[in-house]
């Protein structure tokens, strides 16, 4: 009785590399995650989970990742992509993070420069005579072990 309970059950789809290849290029847009269709981890999520059917099925005719790629940016525009390209205005987005991180940087080393008070001495250098008693009780105790 248990084996036909368990043979009455769908198969669960396995994901196979390809359709991961070219689900982890494309957003899922289910709403309530930020992951790619690769990765979402919703259950029978309802975007991602026809997006891996559809890709499988275009994967079996032979079709390449970016051909797949490309008719899904060709149905939804450039947000169906999980990275914006590095072109035109969208070349920003990449390059955004590291001027801030350098200006930031660069900040952080103005003030440090501006602000930084220099070393002075503690205390004001000995007398020669201070000084002598000390280095003749050093020669002392070492003289006496």
């Amino acid at each position: 009785m248990l084996a036909a309970v368990c043979l009455s059950q769908t198969p669960m789809q396995v994901q196979t590399p390809g359709v991961r290849r070219v689900g982890d290029r494309l957003a899922c847009k289910c709403g309530s995650c930020n992951n790619t269709v690769g990765n979402c981890p919703m259950l029978e999520c309802h975007y991602a989970h026809p997006a891996r059917q559809r890709i499988s099925q275009m994967l079996e005719q032979g079709m390449s990742d970016d051909a797949i790629v490309a008719v899904f940016v060709k149905e939804q525009g450039l947000s169906a992509l999980a990275a914006p390209p590095a072109e035109g205005f969208n070349l920003l987005g990449w390059v955004m993070p590291f001027l801030a991180l350098g200006a930031g940087l660069g900040v952080i080393w103005l003030y440090i420069k501006r602000f930084r008070k220099p070393v002075e001495a503690v205390a004001p250098p000995l007398e020669p005579s201070v000084d002598q008693r000390y280095r003749e009780r050093i020669e002392k105790e070492l003289s006496d072990e």
